[in-house]
């Protein structure tokens, strides 16, 4: 202690007789400077913010309460959160050194609470919490936007009366215990979150017109710089690599290279875990990978001149990879975990778009072949509808006019050579590069030149199945019910269809009715039941399971869920399938 120290006098009434006789006691001189408080309270802030070396006492406080004070004092100077005890009127009776610190000034007691932190914007949920917890006596909270990035939570809770020893507090209204948080990261992190969602859906966003007038080319290009400008200026990645895989090869090609060393964009990688490097492991995986040290890490291979850290994941569509996105700073340390989580959600949708292009590419390449594709579009309900009524009449001439049946037989063959006329037209057409993607994409050589029934009320799913089936050398015939189905098939002598696909509801009967009547007229019956997950009240699929049908396919359907049960029901059907039997008597 110094000569002459700074001590704190607790009393309302001056110097009382009684000090002179406690310095007297303590060997100090009358003349040491005091400073004199109010209130314990008091006299412990000015003991922790001020300097003094220690604490008179007289009158009648008491060293627990003292010692309780103090306790308290120290444990909220401690807290990382702002507290702050404020009155009815918003006035700051006293405040931590967290909650001094995000103010405007050194000294804030006396103080409006709001005006200290520089008037902050409201964001709610409670506009008014100070007021609503003076009000209700209940605790409220609300979040605070201090500036354009701080953003603080603010819990207020109103003490009950008496909670405070009115030696230090006196006080005659309402106190209203306030603590703050700094919640400015995770709010930012949120808004980051909804920014990259949103570049995301932008990513390949263009309206009909602007697509119309956009090559393919011209759409990769879009779409490359839409994903470099997003990760540039929303994810702060300067250094940007992204590879697409080849099924067919398991290679990963180059789309995209930004800050790339030359030898780095066109060195062969595979989707290996080993001697790949981690571009090759995160496509064999599927796991994201964070490296910190590229000097020390075994998986990484040279990208960026210089680089020091990386950060790759993969890029998933409906749980399959198809390609890695690749980011590098020359910084050591440079991404961390919420680097790794806002490139994983901009990654998601970089993979819907690289999808929604390669559809484009293998469905659209041309202006030629969109026009081929919507003409055969057009026709094919009307042409299976020539085929309905042809089939009709035949059926009723059988047996009683050989020259009628003869000529409804040929209009049969010439309806269904318009399709394949457009289809040969269409494919001289369409530029050589979009047969070389579709035969990259998947070709399905076994669909070509089989027969598919399709029986659906729905033109849509009739028109579907035309489009996406037809692209792939499927010949497909439609019906809208079982009667129209029955007498396609019967008609369908020497050209028997490979598979045939029919709604469990149809207009005239259920999917296993349909399954009966056509065993009358063929067996096996190459079937596959098709349902929107609706009610079944025929139960038709477990009927049709019991008959020996098991194949199902589910509306929506994918194009690969569709491709992929043909393929089964040709493989299951087509080493048994009989030949149509001849019509019944009763046909004739």
């Amino acid at each position: 202690m110094s000569e002459q120290p700074n001590l704190v006098l607790v009393s309302s009434a001056g110097k009382p007789a009684a000090v002179k006789g406690l310095l007297a006691s303590l060997n100090l001189p009358l003349t040491t400077p005091l400073t004199t408080a109010a209130s314990i309270t008091e006299a412990a802030e000015i003991l922790f913010n001020s300097g003094s070396e220690g604490l008179l006492l007289t009158g009648k406080q008491g060293g627990e309460e003292l010692a309780s004070l103090l306790c308290d004092h120290e444990l909220l100077a401690r807290l990382p959160d702002g507290v702050a005890l404020l009155d009815a009127e918003n006035t700051i009776r006293w405040a931590n050194p967290a909650m001094v610190a995000w103010c405007t000034c050194e000294n804030v007691v006396g103080h409006n609470f709001y005006a200290v932190l520089g008037d902050p914007e409201i964001l709610g949920p409670d506009y008014c919490p100070l007021h609503t917890a003076v009000a209700t006596g209940s605790a409220t909270s609300s979040t605070l936007r201090v500036g354009e990035s701080r953003y603080l939570h603010v819990h207020a809770t109103a003490l009950p009366s008496g909670s405070l020893p009115e030696a230090s507090m006196p006080t005659t209204t309402p106190l209203v215990l306030v603590s703050v948080r700094d919640v400015s990261r995770q709010i930012l992190e949120q808004e980051k979150r909804a920014a990259i969602h949103q570049a995301g859906r932008q990513l390949a966003d263009l309206t009909p017109d602007e697509l119309a007038g956009m090559t393919i080319e011209e759409r990769i290009e879009l779409l490359k710089s839409n994903i470099l400008h997003y990760s540039k200026d929303l994810l702060k990645f300067d250094v940007v690599e992204i590879r697409l895989v080849d099924e067919q090869t398991g290679r990963l090609e180059p789309l995209l290279a930004e800050g790339m060393e030359p030898m780095a964009r066109e060195r062969l990688l595979y989707a290996k875990q080993e001697d790949n490097g981690v571009t090759g492991y995160v496509a064999a995986t599927g796991k994201s990978y964070l490296c910190n040290d590229t000097v020390a890490d075994p998986r990484y291979i040279e990208g960026c001149r210089d680089a020091k850290s990386s950060l790759t994941v993969a890029l998933v569509l409906h749980d399959r990879v198809i390609g890695t996105f690749n980011v590098e700073s020359p910084k050591p340390g440079a991404f961390d975990n919420t680097d790794l989580q806002f490139l994983e959600i901009f990654s998601r949708d970089v993979a819907a778009s690289l999808n929604t292009l390669e559809l484009l590419v293998a469905e659209k390449a041309s202006t030629a072949a969109e026009s081929v594709e919507a003409i055969h579009g057009a026709v094919a309900l009307p042409v299976d509808a020539i085929l309905h009524e042809a089939v009709g009449v035949m059926e009723k001439y059988i047996g009683h006019d050989a020259d009628v049946v003869a000529r409804l037989q040929q209009i049969l063959r010439n309806a269904r050579d318009i399709k394949q006329v457009i289809q040969r037209v269409g494919e001289t057409m369409t530029p050589t590069h979009a047969h070389a993607q579709l035969r990259q994409q998947d070709r399905r050589p076994g669909l070509a030149g089989r027969r598919v029934l399709v029986v659906d009320a729905d033109d849509q799913v009739r028109s579907a199945a035309h489009s996406l089936l037809e692209r792939y050398g499927c010949t497909v015939e439609a019906a809208r019910d079982a009667a129209e189905a029955v007498s396609l098939v019967r008609a369908s002598s020497g050209e028997a269809y490979d598979v045939i696909f029919a709604d469990i509801r149809l207009p005239d009967m259920s999917g296993y009715e349909l399954l009966l009547k056509l065993r009358e007229i063929i067996d096996p019956v190459p079937l596959v039941l098709m349902t929107g997950f609706g009610y079944d009240p025929g139960h038709s699929i477990v009927k049709a399971r019991q008959a020996g049908i098991d194949l199902v396919l589910y509306k929506p359907f994918r194009i690969d869920q569709l491709l992929d049960i043909v393929d089964r029901a040709v493989t299951a059907f087509s080493s048994n399938a009989a030949a149509p039997a001849s019509p019944a008597a009763g046909d004739a």
